[in-house]
């Protein structure tokens, strides 16, 4: 259970490593806009507004991005100490030990395969809208979670006088199995690409934020008399509006800050990593939080907070803009199909990749880790992967696929903050590229910070949570004990998280690594 993969190795691999340190402070802070800005703002912001914070939703955005920061700084300090691949799976691996990896991994399937699932819904609104543009209108049975009263601003949607009962959410589950399709054949992420639909992602803010400004700032005294008062609604239960709500949409909108930990992996590319790496990690989580807070500022602002959960909030305010901006509300919503495509692909390549990982580690069956002998890609991984994300997305409720991700990711950041803290006494003679500033005090307040919002989140969701880590602990002790190659006494090298085994080079002589 305590195993760990050796420190030493990990360290001697940074010292020899031929990556040039060219990436400045300005470098990192647009690599952390670029990976933070996506799906949450365009997904999960609504929700947020609608059920639990109305206009104070701003200050949700400030509450999670304080959280993040915390977690950041820790993803910092360990990835210039042990600068492998693998995200927090590695680290746990590298400083806790073994089932506190394999914990990490349970959590890393909610933080990456829920996500996507999550995103996917967003996606299959976003279609749904911009379809009805054009005059294609999808059966609405077939655009919602199985069992749900499908709901238009704030209204059950009625056909033929009666209320729409949801079977199904077909756009969701389909783009899920198209993008598990094209990682079996296999897509290779080209910078030139990914770079353009950060750039689209951003436009698109940026047009929303522009007209969207303009139309508020020429009818704000009737705006903010309408739909922001009062700017923090009266609390009408647990969770529900008030103080309480602010901090239980804290917990919902902390989805929308999900890939700001990347900047930390760039810790041995970074020019001066003590100076740079707090600069480009707090810098992007106050430029994203700005921009978040200034799109939900427009949101609550035009559009009153209670007709705002669905999964495309964004394309429900584009469409209050009015006729003359219909041509701007059809790019929009393209913009968003864009860029939630690409995010879908990346969390979906992400999960695949710690199955992957924690097969070639024994710690699941080894078919996770087979490569097509064509494609070279793990397909049978890949093919459970959309699986499990296309029925979470076609059958689960948004809501409840969020909270679930933002659960698993807030254990797995307060995993980390520990983390940090554990090796600081275990090994404190490790050179550190970066140190979290106020240590012990940032750490603590990390965990803290991370296990509060937690609590936020419904019971219910907390008990399905609790049985997945009951049952994913007890798979553990049944499998991923007695057939872990660390457990076997198999040198486990650290290059990047993927040990190689005798089994992985039957013909003997030098490994050659690229």
């Amino acid at each position: 259970m305590f195993a760990r993969k050796s420190i030493a190795q990990v360290q001697q691999e940074s010292a020899s490593s031929e990556l040039k340190r060219t990436l400045g402070k300005w470098n990192l802070l647009l690599l952390g806009v670029g990976c933070i800005i996506g799906a949450g703002i365009f997904v999960r912001t609504g929700s947020a507004a609608a059920l639990h914070a109305g206009p104070a939703v701003l200050l949700s955005f400030v509450v999670a991005g304080i959280v993040c920061a915390f977690a950041g700084l820790c993803y910092a300090e360990l990835s210039s100490t042990l600068p492998v691949s693998g995200s927090a799976y590695t680290y746990g691996y590298t400083t806790l030990g073994e089932f506190v990896a394999w914990i990490m991994g349970a959590l890393l399937l909610l933080e990456y395969g829920l996500a996507a699932s999550v995103v996917a819904v967003g996606w299959g609104g976003y279609v749904v809208s911009l379809l009805a543009d054009f005059g294609i209108v999808i059966p609405p049975q077939l655009t919602g979670p199985a069992g749900y009263t499908l709901m238009r601003e704030g209204v059950p949607v009625l056909v033929n006088g009666a209320e729409v009962t949801t079977l199904f959410n077909l756009p969701a589950f389909l783009i899920c199995i198209a993008l598990s399709v094209l990682l079996v054949v296999g897509v290779s992420e080209s910078a030139k690409v990914n770079n353009a639909i950060v750039a689209i992602k951003v436009s698109v803010l940026v047009a929303f934020i522009v007209v969207g400004g303009l139309i508020v700032l020429s009818n704000l005294p009737q705006l903010v008399a309408t739909n922001w008062t009062p700017f923090i609604p009266e609390n009408t239960g647990d969770g529900q509006f008030g103080v309480d709500g602010i901090m239980r949409a804290a917990s919902i909108v902390f989805f929308a800050y999900i890939g700001f930990e990347a900047v930390s992996t760039a810790g041995q590319e970074a020019k001066d990593p003590k100076r740079d790496m707090p600069f480009g990690i707090i810098g992007s989580l106050i430029v994203c939080t700005v921009i978040y807070m200034l799109v939900a500022a427009i949101m609550t602002l035009l559009v009153p907070y209670a007709q705002l959960n669905v999964p495309d909030p964004v394309a429900v305010v584009v469409d209050n803009f009015g006729p003359t901006w219909s041509w701007l509300a059809k790019i929009i919503k393209i913009g968003a199909i864009i860029g939630l495509t690409s995010v879908v692909l990346v969390l979906m390549y992400a999960q695949t990749r710690i199955f992957y990982t924690m097969a070639r580690d024994g710690l699941l069956p080894k078919v996770f880790a087979t490569v097509h002998p064509r494609f070279k890609t793990p397909h049978i991984n890949t093919i459970l992967v959309g699986i499990i994300t296309a029925i979470a997305a076609g059958f689960f409720d948004i809501n409840v696929l969020g909270d679930a991700t933002s659960v698993g990711t807030l254990a797995a950041f307060a995993i980390v903050c520990l983390s940090v803290i554990y090796l600081r006494r275990s090994a404190p003679e490790l050179p550190r590229g970066f140190k979290v500033p106020l240590y012990p005090v940032l750490p603590v307040l990390g965990i803290l910070s991370c296990l509060y919002l937690i609590t936020t989140v419904p019971l219910h969701i907390l008990m399905y949570f609790g049985i997945y880590m009951v049952v994913m602990t007890l798979l553990y002790f049944v499998y991923g004990m007695s057939h872990s190659e660390l457990g076997r006494g198999h040198t486990v090298t650290a290059d990047g998280e993927m040990p190689y085994y005798p089994e992985d080079n039957p013909e003997g002589g030098t490994v050659t690594r690229d």
